[in-house]
């Protein structure tokens, strides 16, 4: 089989990059006794969070961007393939039950749809057209802000969103793990997490993986933030779907208020199981009709409400 010259750029621009690195000290790994391996492995991670300490400014401000638009309504879109397109899809879906966000206002998209999550779907990452229509299939506007996510800084897929989403006018981010990529360079906020090589070489689901889960908690926890879905670090918008979760409002909200069982439970009851809500009626002495309104009005911020019902 004749190799192409695409495909000899393809192998040429590989061996450049710092995620695709190959380490000769660790060329006899496997004969190395397990725990040995976990140490390497183990010492391997720990270099993560430094490379995250070093982008934190790049960080923030893309945070504060998103947040702005997030609070006119705007969505959060996740856009990558393989091990970056499932880490989107799982901090998105996380969204819903911890701070009570429609389904539709954080979104992870895959290249190669849904079934990608667990199976590798062929061709899918070379395509820019399909991120595109993925997002076209979103109705993306300005308000929205699409985060490419791309170990290498070069899938086609997470490029591809930033550039259509760019030209859309919406706001981009552009998450990689290679400095000078492609894909910080496309988007409006760049966030280069320099990992270094990997102990597999070209394994990117190890630290360039772990370095994307931790940005992504940052950018959506940080975000809801913002936006007045926590109160100090209470989880104030959980949803009560299950028991583990209605235990855990009832022990927010006593940990808010230090009310009584008694006193919980009546408020819960009263404000259809809304920790915020039922928050409100405790501190303020509101009824649950009032302290809804006052949510309302105060954008969903509960300190501003409790401010509102003492003034």
């Amino acid at each position: 089989m004749t190799s192409s010259p695409h495909h000899h750029d393809l192998r040429a621009e590989l061996e450049t990059l710092t995620t695709e690195a190959f380490r000769p000290e660790l060329a006899e790994i496997d004969q190395l006794p397990t725990l040995e391996i976990a140490k390497i492995m183990n010492g391997e991670d720990a270099t993560v969070p430094a490379a995250v300490a070093a982008r934190l400014p790049q960080i923030a401000a893309a945070i504060d961007a998103v947040a702005e638009r997030m609070a006119r309504g705007g969505r959060l879109v996740y856009a990558g393939a393989g091990t970056a397109g499932r880490l989107g899809v799982l901090d998105a879906s996380e969204c819903p039950p911890t701070f009570n966000t429609d389904p539709a206002q954080v979104v992870g998209l895959i290249a190669g749809g849904p079934g990608a999550m667990v199976t590798s779907v062929e061709g899918a990452e070379d395509s820019q057209e399909l991120a595109a229509a993925d997002l076209e299939a979103l109705g993306l506007t300005d308000r929205d802000t699409v985060v490419g996510v791309s170990a290498s800084g070069r899938t086609p897929y997470a490029v591809g969103a930033v550039e259509h989403a760019r030209a859309r006018g919406a706001l981009t981010v552009g998450l990689s793990c290679n400095a000078d990529s492609t894909l910080a360079a496309a988007a409006d906020h760049g966030i280069e997490i320099v990992v270094g090589p990997e102990l597999l070489t070209g394994s990117t689901r190890l630290k360039a993986g772990t370095a994307q889960k931790l940005v992504l908690n940052m950018l959506s926890t940080i975000t809801m933030i913002r936006l007045g879905k926590t109160y100090g670090n209470l989880m104030v918008d959980v949803r009560a779907s299950n028991d583990k979760l209605r235990a855990r409002s009832r022990r927010i909200v006593a940990l808010a208020t230090g009310a009584t069982d008694e006193e919980i439970e009546g408020a819960l009851a009263a404000t259809d199981g809304e920790v915020k809500n039922a928050i409100l009626t405790i501190l303020s002495g509101v009824d649950g009709p009032s302290a809804a309104r006052l949510l309302t009005e105060s954008g969903g911020h509960l300190r501003t409400a409790l401010e509102k019902a003492a003034g």
